[in-house]
């Protein structure tokens, strides 16, 4: 298969695709490593971006809506007419799959929409070169611009001479909610990105949760380095997974359980650590598309100095939203189902209505925040 030269001619170089797990939605997976060997991706492009960012690989999947399997010949088309794409940025220990049916929700509802759920800081098939990465390089700021240069390499924002607007809309959960907060906007036009932050672990000022995430971080890093104490890391286990994962679907817990089995401990532990040491402040105050959404059970992220961080960062009050629920609010687990499900429809309105705002706001001028609903 030769790649033409249009910017979303990669969508073709897909390693795998099928039926979403949304009913009428499509998936494909794709690696740069695969790109860059097919031709659709260039050497000093997908190798130079990887070889930055200390990557082996970087590894996605894109979902949209279509009641049919839509032929390849019509895939570079039918991804590019849109009015933009959703991205799912997981958390620590998490992939892809911990969003479940949410991308698939978002695209369903709204048809020119597109989404990307990505791997990213060392976990799922996004892999670190380095097993113990420096905490430099996997800290949340760090994971913001790794992202930020993806989004450029594949040429997903508007690209001159396209005739119409389109918004990247950025969802992070935890670890990946964190990231959000150190975009850079001065590299994005008005309305062009839109940010939802879900349970973000930014921990700037919560001295309780920085000395657990720093601790744990350190232990597990011990068992990394002396191999007499692994047996005392499969008695904890459990119960980090079982913390961070309450209230949710049991799949989302087997997916984490599985993917702290299959990553280096090195990278766990470097990624923990790294944000519980985190102190920068080096946060642009642009709030008019970023909404914050917390639970006020969530045992990784407190709720009491998370809001003292918003107030201090002047995030406005109408763009924070604390619903019942754990750190996993959106992942409808059997004990939580009742309020787990209405939280995961308000996601899904909040980041519906924020790419309708964020796009009016391109094509018009106007339309700036109104917080929520």
């Amino acid at each position: 298969m030769v790649a033409s030269k249009s910017s979303l001619a990669w969508v073709r170089g897909y390693y795998k695709r099928g039926a979403g797990t949304v009913p009428n939605t499509q998936v494909a997976h794709y690696r740069i490593s695969d790109l860059v060997n097919r031709g659709f991706l260039s050497a000093n492009d997908g190798r130079g971006f990887l070889l930055e960012r200390g990557l082996v690989d970087f590894a996605w999947q894109v979902i949209w809506p279509e009641d049919f399997d839509t032929p390849d010949d019509m895939l570079e088309r039918r991804l590019a007419d849109v009015e933009g794409y959703a991205v799912f940025i997981h958390g620590w220990t998490g992939n892809h799959t911990i969003w479940e049916d949410l991308p698939g929700m978002v695209v369903k509802a709204n048809r020119r929409l597109v989404a990307f759920s990505i791997d990213h800081n060392g976990f799922g098939d996004t892999r670190f070169v380095d097993t113990t990465p420096d905490l430099a390089a996997c800290c949340p700021p760090s994971a913001m611009f790794t992202i930020e240069k993806w989004v450029n390499l594949l040429k997903i924002r508007r690209q001159p001479g396209d005739p119409a607007p389109k918004v990247i809309n950025f969802v992070g959960h935890s670890m990946g909610g964190a990231a959000l907060f150190y975009l850079n906007p001065i590299l994005w036009r008005l309305g062009e990105e839109t940010r939802y932050a879900i349970a973000p672990a930014l921990l700037l000022n919560d001295a309780i949760h920085r000395a657990f995430y720093t601790a744990m971080g350190l232990g597990i890093g011990l068992v990394n380095r002396i191999k007499l104490f692994e047996p005392i890391e499969q008695l904890i286990k459990p119960n980090m997974i079982d913390t961070l994962c309450a209230g949710s679907d049991d799949f989302v817990k087997q997916a984490h359980a599985r993917q702290y089995s299959e990553t280096p401990r090195g990278v766990i532990s470097a990624t923990f650590q790294a944000m519980g040491m985190l102190n920068n402040w080096e946060i642009a105050r642009k709030w008019d598309l970023f909404r914050v959404l917390l639970g006020h059970k969530d045992a990784l992220v407190g709720l009491l100095p998370m809001m003292d961080l918003l107030s201090s960062l002047e995030v406005p009050a109408a763009n924070v939203r604390v619903v019942a629920g754990s750190h996993y609010m959106f992942s409808v687990g059997r004990e939580t189902a009742f309020q787990h499900a209405q939280n995961r429809e308000l996601a899904l309105e909040d980041i519906l209505m924020q790419h309708r705002q964020a796009y009016n706001l391109q094509k018009t001028g106007q339309g700036g925040s109104r917080g929520f609903g």
